[in-house]
């Protein structure tokens, strides 16, 4: 008989009663009903007062740069601020501190629910490749110990193009070689944006990967990128995968822009990703009156059909020294500055998320890859408000995190006594 694992007492995101099923050995959903009835080959995981949810997935972090707040500190607090003291920083770094703090960071996701991560990494100037081989490292760390699928971005540092741009070039082409699993990059801080698009194409076309840039990381409306990315995928007939991530600046324009450009991205199969943690920290802080939020075009995007993911993008780095790897708090603030409902708010945090990086989709029915939440909560929107920590962590079958939280005292209990 196989070993199995029962999550028991738990409700679905409406606050139906819920009991899911796992076969340990295959790990796929057997069942997942009401009132399962446990078997000997049972062990049971008791869910009462949890939610059971498709585990989350983050598209878009920076495992390299996280926990680097203290050390790399970016006073202003704005983007051009956090990319020089970030650049300031890098050169200092090995590739074992590197690790450390991935290590770290990667760990606070799954703890939290996370399953799948897609990390960018720094490859450029004083950095060479470093960060690169300690995310390899990590990903393989974490294959093998079955926490979490990790994939890694080769974040080019500009410029891409011209004879300057010459050596940048290079190095992303030996990231893709040394094992980078998709191909990056920001065109938007090149001098010729359309070029650096079709360089950082170019060489994700070589090597057989996706594309993930990083678009439009302005409130400019004068900055779309992204359209260019949206073109030269269909003129290409590149299938492999295109993400643009942030796409701020797509957020300031007239509806009719914002229409045009995500009927482009959908037709084009252009993912977006929205990062509402950096973005409405580091945006806007230079407007004083009825600033914008720093968000992309989400409702527009959404109603023109396009895949729109959401992330915590920067943990406590010079980008945004009070991030949190927590999808429910992505989900609430896509909640309360995106203005989507709770269940469209964790589509992107958990199905949009998983199809903006290429993954299979995962739900809570037989046959599905066991990738589960269980969050203290009645019901998803509960779960989203209360953001507990009262957690446990299902991939592949196994559970990988539990997180048990008392928050009231029972009257029999004794407070240990304070010492000097």
């Amino acid at each position: 008989m196989n070993a199995t694992l029962l999550l028991r007492g738990g409700v679905d995101a409406a606050g139906a009663r819920l009991d899911v099923r796992v076969d340990a050995a295959t790990g796929a959903i057997v069942h997942a009903e009401a009132d399962v009835t446990p078997s000997p080959a049972d062990t049971v995981v008791a869910c009462f007062d949890m939610v059971l949810l498709p585990a989350p997935a983050e598209p878009h972090a920076h495992l390299d740069k996280a926990l680097s707040a203290a050390a790399a500190p970016n006073p202003a607090g704005d983007l051009v601020g956090a990319i020089a003291a970030w650049h300031a920083y890098r050169p200092t770094l090995d590739e074992a501190e590197i690790l450390g703090r991935a290590r770290a960071a990667a760990h606070e996701l799954v703890v939290h629910g996370t399953t799948a991560i897609r990390t960018h990494v720094d490859v450029g100037p004083g950095i060479g490749l470093r960060g690169l081989h300690a995310l390899v490292a990590l990903r393989e760390e974490l294959a093998e110990q079955q926490l979490a699928q990790l994939q890694i971005v080769a974040l080019i540092s500009p410029p891409l193009t011209g004879p300057e741009g010459a050596e940048n070039r290079e190095l992303l082409a030996a990231a893709l070689d040394a094992g980078a699993d998709v191909a990056g990059g920001c065109p938007h801080l090149d001098p010729d944006p359309v070029g650096a698009t079709a360089a950082a194409l170019d060489a994700a076309e070589l090597a057989g990967t996706p594309i993930d840039l990083h678009s439009d990381e302005t409130l400019d409306p004068r900055a779309l990128a992204v359209r260019d990315l949206a073109r030269m995928v269909v003129e290409r007939g590149f299938v492999a995968g295109a993400v643009a991530s942030h796409c701020v600046s797509l957020g300031v324009q007239t509806p009719e822009v914002q229409a045009l450009v995500a009927r482009e991205l959908a037709d084009a199969g252009v993912a977006v990703v929205a990062l509402p943690q950096t973005n409405l920290y580091l945006q806007a802080r230079e407007v004083a009156a009825a600033p914008p939020r720093g968000l992309t075009a989400v409702r527009a995007l959404l109603d023109a059909g396009v895949t729109v993911a959401a992330g915590a993008d920067n943990v406590r780095d010079p980008f945004n020294c009070v991030g949190r790897s927590d999808p429910l708090e992505t989900a609430a603030l896509m909640v309360m500055a995106a203005h989507l409902t709770p269940e469209e708010a964790w589509a992107r945090v958990s199905t949009d998320a998983r199809a903006a990086m290429g993954l299979p989709a995962v739900a809570l029915v037989p046959g599905a890859p066991a990738e589960i939440l269980a969050v203290h909560g009645a019901s998803l929107a509960d779960a989203i408000a209360r953001g507990s920590e009262h957690r446990f962590v299902i991939h592949a079958g196994r559970c990988v995190a539990r997180t048990e939280v008392r928050t009231v005292l029972e009257p029999s209990s004794t407070v240990p006594a304070l010492t000097s």
